[in-house]
């Protein structure tokens, strides 16, 4: 088994216009401990833990994908059968959680640099 089985992961897209981003947010099958449900909560959904619930695929991994306003951060934690909380293993950061002693991952949605700088130049 390689370490990539195990793995979590974000993929990110942008709308033509670069004000919308669609992450997509996957736990594979190892990573999601046997879990028959798992749910994201977030800073969008105000940490709901029913609101955004990955679909199970047939390889045993689950996913969702999420659209989310571009150029900002967003915290977030996946919910495993309703019970325990996992960070992202793929997180583009994480930051401290305000009520409990362990970490929020990080989703940046801002859009890719050669888009920013284009816009910079006069």
């Amino acid at each position: 088994m390689g370490i990539k089985e195990f793995s979590m992961a974000l993929k990110k897209s942008f709308s033509k216009d670069k004000t919308e981003c669609t992450v997509t947010f996957t736990v594979s099958q190892e990573a999601a401990h046997g879990a028959e449900q798992i749910t994201i909560a977030g800073d969008w959904n105000n940490w709901s833990s029913t609101e955004n619930p990955l679909k199970k695929g047939k390889d045993g991994s689950f996913s969702i994908k999420v659209k989310l306003p571009a150029g900002k951060e967003y915290q977030f934690r996946y919910l495993l059968d309703g019970k325990n909380w996992e960070n992202e293993w793929e997180a583009d950061a994480y930051i401290p959680a305000p009520f409990s002693h362990t970490d929020n991952s990080v989703v940046k949605c801002y859009p890719p640099e050669k888009a920013e700088k284009k816009s910079a130049k006069k």
